[in-house]
C-alpha cells in the first residue's frame, strides 16, 4: 500500500510530498520527494512494537536549514572531494567548496539532498517509489547532464532496497549514497553505545584531520577498526586511536573484503534491547560508518521535539572510496556517456 500526503512547500513554492510504503512485513517507510529523504522507518521489535528507527524532523523547514543530511540521497558525489577540485581528460574542474571553504562535501552546496525529485509510486506486494532527477551540465560545477533514477522498494521480508541508476551525455563522476541515521532503539531513545556492529571490511582509508584520504590504507587487524567480529559501539569509543580521538568516534570508509561487485551482506547492526537487527546488503565496494560525532546540538529538534545529541545514531553509507577521482588506484567513479551507473543497497530488518 502507498499513501501520499502534503509535507510542505519549498521557498520557491514547489510542493513536497511524503509517500508511505507499507505491506505485511515488520517495516514501513515514509520517503519525501524532497532529497529522497527517508523521513520515517518504522520497524517492529521482538514484542511487535513498532518504533521509528531513523532520525529526522517533523517539518520541511528543519530539513532545509539543519546540518547533517538527515536521511537524504547524496550526489552527485558522496563524501569528500579534497580541495574541491579534480581533473578529467586534462580539464580541471573547480567545484563548490561547502565544507570549511576547502573541500566539497556530499555533492556541493545544493546537492541531490536539496532537490525536489519527480516521483512515481508503484503499488503492489512490494510497493515502490521511483524518484527521477535530471542534473544539468555544470550543476555544482560538475560536467555533463546526468539523468538519475532511484527506486525505493519495501520488500516482503522487511527490507528497504535502494536501486541507483544514472546515465550522462558527457564524461563525469558519480558516487551516490543514502545518509540514513539509524537508531534501532528508536529515534531519540538514547545513544547507540549499546548497539553492536560488524563490518566486512579488511582495511580503511587513512584520513587527515579534514577527513580527506592521504592515499594510504590501514589494515584493520589489531586496531579498533577491526569490526569483522561484532563489537559494542560504546566500547569502540573508549579505544585509543588517533583517528578515533580526532573525529570523536567512527567516521571512516571501510573497504569491503574480497570485493567482486556482487550483492553481499557487508554490515550488520544489532540492538539487544529491542531485538532489532539491520543487515546492510550491497554491491558497492565500501561502507562509510559514521557515528554522529559532529551533531550540531543547536540544530532543529528531532521528531517529537527531542534535541539533537552526539552519538544519537549510526550511518552506514554504501559508496566508492572518498576522493577517489584524486587518487590513482582508488575505486573508479568515472561515468562515460555510453555507460550506466547501477548499484543497489538493501537495508534489511529482522527482530
Amino acid at each position: 500500500m502507498i499513501k501520499s500526503e502534503l509535507f510542505g512547500y519549498m521557498p520557491c513554492g514547489c510542493k513536497v510530498t511524503a509517500y508511505t510504503l507499507s505491506n505485511d512485513s515488520i517495516t514501513s517507510a515514509t520517503i519525501l520527494d524532497f532529497g529522497g529523504v527517508i523521513k520515517n522507518l518504522y520497524v517492529k521489535d521482538r514484542n511487535g512494537k513498532a518504533d521509528d528507527v531513523v532520525c529526522g524532523y517533523d517539518d520541511l523547514e528543519s530539513y532545509l536549514t539543519a546540518n547533517g543530511y538527515q536521511g537524504a540521497l547524496i550526489g552527485r558525489v558522496g563524501n569528500r572531494i579534497g580541495g574541491g577540485k579534480f581533473t578529467l581528460d586534462g580539464v580541471e574542474y573547480h567545484l563548490t567548496k561547502n565544507e570549511g571553504n576547502k573541500n566539497t562535501l556530499h555533492g556541493g552546496k545544493y546537492g541531490f539532498n536539496y532537490k525536489v525529485w519527480s516521483a512515481e509510486p508503484v503499488d503492489g506486494e512490494e510497493p515502490k517509489l521511483i524518484l527521477t532527477y535530471v542534473s544539468p551540465d555544470g550543476e555544482e560545477c560538475f560536467p555533463g547532464t546526468l539523468s538519475v533514477k532511484v527506486t525505493y522498494t519495501l520488500t516482503k521480508t522487511g527490507g528497504l532496497a535502494l536501486h541507483y541508476e544514472a546515465t550522462t551525455d558527457k564524461k563525469t563522476i558519480i558516487n551516490m549514497t543514502s545518509h540514513g541515521y539509524f537508531n534501532l532503539s528508536g529515534c531519540g531513545n538514547g545513544t547507540i553505545d549499546d548497539h553492536y556492529i560488524c563490518v566486512d571490511g579488511d582495511r580503511i582509508n587513512n584520513l587527515d584531520n579534514e577527513l580527506i584520504p592521504d592515499g594510504t590504507f590501514l589494515n584493520v587487524a589489531g586496531t579498533p577498526y577491526d569490526l569483522r567480529s561484532e563489537k559494542r559501539i560504546g566500547d569502540i569509543f573508549k579505544e585509543d586511536h588517533p583517528m578515533l580521538r580526532e573525529f570523536g568516534g567512527i567516521d571512516n570508509n571501510f573497504c569491503c573484503t574480497d570485493y567482486d561487485g556482487k550483492l553481499k551482506l557487508r554490515a550488520r547492526v544489532r540492538d539487544s534491547k529491542s531485538g532489532r537487527l539491520m543487515n546492510v546488503i550491497t554491491d558497492a565496494p565500501c561502507v562509510q560508518v559514521y557515528t554522529s560525532n559532529m551533531i550540531v546540538e543547536s540544530d532543529p529538534c528531532f521528531k517529537g521535539g527531542i534535541p539533537q545529541y552526539k552519538h544519537c545514531a549510526v550511518c552506514l553509507e554504501t559508496q566508492a572510496m572518498p576522493d577517489s577521482i584524486n587518487h590513482e588506484g582508488f575505486t573508479n567513479i568515472i561515468l562515460e556517456p555510453d555507460g550506466k551507473y547501477d548499484t543497489t543497497t538493501i537495508y534489511e530488518f529482522c527482530n
